[in-house]
């Protein structure tokens, strides 16, 4: 906020008055605020698209000079980005708070993927050891079995409840740890701040896939985070038709991550940085009406007779129930369920679903429904239930409908 400077000298204390207040507003308010820089939007209230490769310069010192500064948010060549990408980027980053996380900033990635891989790639080297948590994205343990491994890189996975015991795993090789909580598959909450603590300790990086809950849900700096990554394709972009992924970290990791990004030529179209700040003001609303209808859905699922388990962390039957009650602000729409009987019944219950599709990725507006194989990802851990696991992302159709189609469904293929 621009103000005409003070002739009683208080300038700079209203100044510091104003950005407490600014620090203090509800992510509600931050949502809609952050990333709207005036230099960035001009009279209007949405940062414009700037579609730009070529940067032009008045003279060649000018180039000169861009060239030596190499800034953030300057305009220097299109692969750096434009206002349409800094303001997103900035808006990520002020959802981390800031002022108590210490999140000094946040790159784009053109898929969550890429945002994992390269937020690796920044903090690890050939004879480093990476400890991965059990329930990690199929695409995560993909990487660490292969380009990491090619790269001399090994990486360990641990139980997602070992909380602060993880530091028995620690070596002197031992540079980062990976977690995701809840796991997207088997919703593991993991003692997050227990891990960050131990790792500290030990000067170990740690990386959190933040995608379930999003920093609305679970402000990852400000509980011990070093890096915080998002698939900005669910919750932030929110409408299924945009990849993109986001890394957020403090000033001590930020050198080597923008580093490692410009150097594998890392950039995200204008467009998607548009339609993904336009998802990203009406994500809280939308994680509510979620994270509302997926826990109707969840205890009507934990009533049924031919339920055996439901896997959401806001349900007592989820593993690391407690730490969810005590760390996370709320729930997103994205759990699993164990159907008694065996993966036929439950791949039969899934293609007779009405109101959901079948296919990956979560977080839209669209339900979905997909059965999943958890035991085929499990090296620290064993998955030891027999029944069909069926994950549901709950959009946002009507929640009785939705009931109504699981049920339909679920009473045609009863044991």
């Amino acid at each position: 906020m621009n103000r005409p400077p003070n002739d009683d000298g208080s300038d700079k204390e209203r100044k510091d008055s104003d950005e407490s207040a600014i620090e203090n507003i509800a992510p509600d308010t931050r949502i809609v605020t952050a990333g709207r820089n005036p230099e960035w939007t001009g009279p209007v209230v949405n940062t414009p698209v700037w579609r730009a490769s070529t940067h032009l310069y008045d003279n060649c010192a000018e180039l000169a000079d861009g060239v030596k500064r190499g800034g953030d948010a300057e305009f220097f060549y299109g692969r750096r980005g434009s206002p349409t990408q800094w303001s997103l980027a900035d808006a990520i980053t002020q959802m981390e708070t800031p002022k108590t996380s210490g999140a000094y900033g946040t790159l784009l990635f053109p898929s969550g993927v890429a945002a994992i891989n390269i937020a690796l790639l920044s903090v690890l080297k050939p004879g480093d050891i990476l400890l991965m948590s059990d329930n990690c994205y199929d695409p995560s343990r993909g990487f660490a079995n292969g380009l990491l491994k090619n790269m001399g890189i090994e990486t360990r996975f641990f139980d997602p409840l070992i909380g602060g015991a993880i530091e028995g795993l620690f070596c002197k090789n031992t540079k980062a740890i990976l977690m995701e909580s809840p796991g997207s598959l088997t919703f593991e909450i993991t003692d997050i701040p227990a891990i960050c603590a131990v790792a500290k300790k030990h000067n170990i990086t740690t990386l959190l896939d933040n995608t379930w809950a999003t920093s609305y849900f679970y402000p990852a700096l400000e509980k011990g985070v070093d890096i915080s990554i998002i698939a900005a394709t669910k919750y932030i972009v929110g409408h299924s038709d945009v990849m993109m992924g986001s890394v957020t970290t403090h000033e001590r990791y930020w050198k080597r991550l923008r580093r490692t990004a410009r150097q594998l030529g890392q950039v995200v179209s204008p467009d998607d940085a548009y339609l993904a700040a336009r998802g990203l003001r009406t994500m809280g609303v939308r994680l509510k009406a979620h994270e509302q209808s997926a826990l109707k859905i969840a205890h009507w699922l934990d009533k049924r007779d031919d339920v055996e388990k439901v896997l959401h962390p806001a349900l007592p039957s989820c593993p690391g129930h407690e730490i969810w009650k005590r760390d996370y602000e709320g729930s997103s729409g994205l759990f699993s369920f164990i159907i008694k009987g065996d993966k036929k019944r439950a791949a039969a219950i899934v293609d007779s679903l009405q109101l959901y599709g079948i296919g990956f990725s979560w977080g839209g507006f669209e339900s979905l429904a997909l059965l999943i194989h958890p035991e085929q990802n499990r090296s620290a851990t064993s998955w030891d239930q027999t029944g069909g696991v069926i994950r549901l992302q709950i959009g946002l159709e009507d929640c009785g409908d939705l009931i109504a189609d699981l049920e339909q469904a679920m009473d045609k293929y009863k044991d």
